[in-house]
């Protein structure tokens, strides 16, 4: 049994402990378009990293402005999710942020019931890989420290529905294997994809923590699975990049709306209370949004295809996109895409038949460059 941390990342070690093990002094990057026909050849992409996006001074600019004009709603939709969490685990809950996209939002999560119930929360950060599941020895190391504990997996939105799938599919599997009886349930910001069980809104709308990468995730990378590193006992990887320290936002980014949480906790109960009684279950209908654009463009593998404003943007900064689609009238909201699309010279369309407000393709490898 693991017991041994690692202690990485720049968040305070109050906020969140990082389950997974310091990958920083292996080289394991490699350029976008490299790593683009390694994953489009069968090589999974968890076994290597993408270069960190350096975003321009243009680019930091807007990350700061949708900072700005969302920390309210980014922050109602954090109380939302925290409210209806600890109404139904109360001070039994064991925060489980999925990283890396998750570690930001439980972090806020921890930071809203703390204000508001005084109570402070265990919250850890895991690993968890499509195709390959979540990091086993992580839920054990966290039912050994929290036997009574109710674990509730936290992401940041959802896109077609991936991770929520492969987390339904770990679980079950875990449980069976070991007698445990964990949920499922995984709670999100935004649910545009309509596959979370508890989420803030269905909104398609930008969580900044989307608009970059390590910087604004604790300075941890995406997480890593290749035997070359990670032993059967070991947790999954990731990298701490320290030398990104001084264009770290990452804590300025949670002060800044953890600011607003004062000033919307009643709001959030309310909205919470309200999505508990009309509780629905998830319908998964943004699908029918990704099987029409499979079909409209041609393109053999949904994994190609990433709906959603988090999802598109992540494309732009990690994959080789090949075309971005985004809804008429939402320039105004999307405007770090339209950004990025135009420093990587990727066309965008706009499209009509979708649920989400834009949707990123990546370009098949059969598609010539």
């Amino acid at each position: 049994m693991k017991d041994v941390i690692d202690r990485i990342g720049s968040y305070p070690e109050e906020d969140v402990t990082f389950l997974l093990k310091d990958l920083s002094a292996v080289s394991i990057e490699k350029s976008t378009e490299e790593r683009e026909k390694s994953i489009q050849s069968g090589i999974h992409y968890s076994e290597m990293l993408p270069i960190e996006y350096k975003p321009t001074d243009e680019y930091m600019k807007l990350f700061y402005a949708s900072l700005e004009d969302s920390k309210q709603k980014v922050a109602l939709a954090a109380g939302v999710v925290a409210e209806q969490i600890y109404e139904k685990s109360g001070k039994d809950a064991v925060l489980c942020s999925l990283a890396r996209a998750g570690t930001p939002i439980g972090v806020l999560i921890k930071r809203y019931i703390k204000m508001k119930y005084h109570v402070s929360l265990p919250h850890y950060s895991i690993s968890i890989i499509r195709d390959r599941g979540i990091d086993e020895i992580a839920l054990h190391y966290m039912l050994k420290h929290h036997p009574e504990g109710k674990v509730a997996f936290i992401d940041g939105w959802t896109g077609k529905g991936a991770i929520t799938k492969e987390l339904i599919r770990s679980v079950e599997r875990f449980n069976q294997r070991f007698g445990t009886r964990l949920s499922s349930e995984i709670a999100v910001l935004a649910d545009p994809g309509h596959c979370a069980d508890i989420y803030g809104t269905k909104e398609d709308f930008l969580i900044p923590s989307a608009c970059l990468n390590s910087t604004v995730s604790g300075l941890v990378s995406r997480t890593v699975l290749n035997e070359k590193w990670i032993g059967p006992s070991d947790f999954h990887g990731a990298k701490y990049y320290k030398e990104l320290s001084e264009e770290d936002v990452s804590n300025l980014y949670i002060e800044t709306i953890a600011e607003q949480f004062p000033s919307i906790h009643k709001e959030a109960e309310r909205l919470a209370l309200r999505l508990q009684n009309d509780r629905v279950k998830p319908d998964w209908n943004g699908l029918a949004s990704i099987e029409t654009i499979q079909k409209q463009f041609g393109i053999s593998n949904t994994n190609l295809i990433k709906p959603g404003v988090g999802e598109t943007t992540r494309v732009l900064l990690r994959r080789v996109p090949w075309k971005i689609l985004i809804q008429p009238g939402a320039e105004e909201a999307l405007q770090h895409i339209l950004l990025l699309a135009k420093d990587r010279g990727v066309p965008v369309e706009e499209y009509k038949n979708m649920s989400y407000r834009c949707c990123g393709l990546i370009r098949p490898a059969e598609k010539s460059l």
